[in-house]
C-alpha cells in the first residue's frame, strides 16, 4: 500500500487549458494597419498629379461628392479623371447636369488648376462650368501658403 500511495503522488497535475483569448498579436497587426491606412490615405485623394497654389483660406466642409475639374500644366482638361477635349467639355458638363438634376442639392465643382497655367485657360474652364448652369463652383489651393505673393 505504501508503494501505491508514492505512486500517486509523484504523477504531475496538469493543469486546465486557459480559456481566454490572447490578444496581443491582434493588437499589434492592427496597430500597424491603421499607421499605414493613416499614411496613404492622403495620397489616394487626388488622381491628377497638379502643383496648386497656396491660399490662407479654410478648407470647405462637405457632404456630398463634388465634380473635379483638374487642368494640368500642359492644359489638359480632367472631369473626375477622365480626360476631356476643349471642345467636348460643355458637352460633358452638361450631361453630369442632366444627370444630377434630380437631386436636393447643386451639385459642387472644385475646379484644380495648376499654379503655372495661362490665366484664360482657367478662366476658359471657369466660364464653361457657369455656362452649364452650375453654381456652386470652388477653386482648390494648398493651405498654409504665403499671401504676400513673393517666392
Amino acid at each position: 500500500m505504501g508503494l501505491a500511495a508514492a505512486a500517486r503522488g509523484r504523477r504531475s497535475r496538469r493543469a486546465p487549458p486557459m480559456a481566454e483569448i490572447n490578444v496581443t498579436p491582434l493588437v499589434d497587426v492592427m496597430l500597424v494597419l491603421l499607421i499605414i491606412f493613416m499614411i496613404t490615405a492622403p495620397l489616394l485623394v487626388a488622381g491628377v498629379p497638379i502643383d496648386l497654389p497656396d491660399s490662407r483660406a479654410a478648407a470647405l466642409n462637405t457632404d456630398d461628392t463634388p465634380i473635379q475639374i483638374s487642368v494640368d500644366d500642359s492644359g489638359t482638361i480632367y472631369i473626375d479623371e477622365q480626360p476631356q477635349d476643349a471642345e467636348s467639355l460643355p458637352v460633358r458638363l452638361a450631361a453630369i447636369r442632366d444627370a444630377r438634376a434630380g437631386d436636393a442639392e447643386e451639385p459642387r465643382v472644385y475646379i484644380r488648376a495648376d499654379r503655372a497655367l495661362d490665366y484664360g485657360l482657367v478662366m476658359t474652364v471657369l466660364g464653361e462650368v457657369n455656362r452649364a448652369g452650375f453654381r456652386r463652383v470652388a477653386l482648390v489651393s494648398e493651405t498654409g501658403g504665403d499671401s504676400s505673393g513673393a517666392e
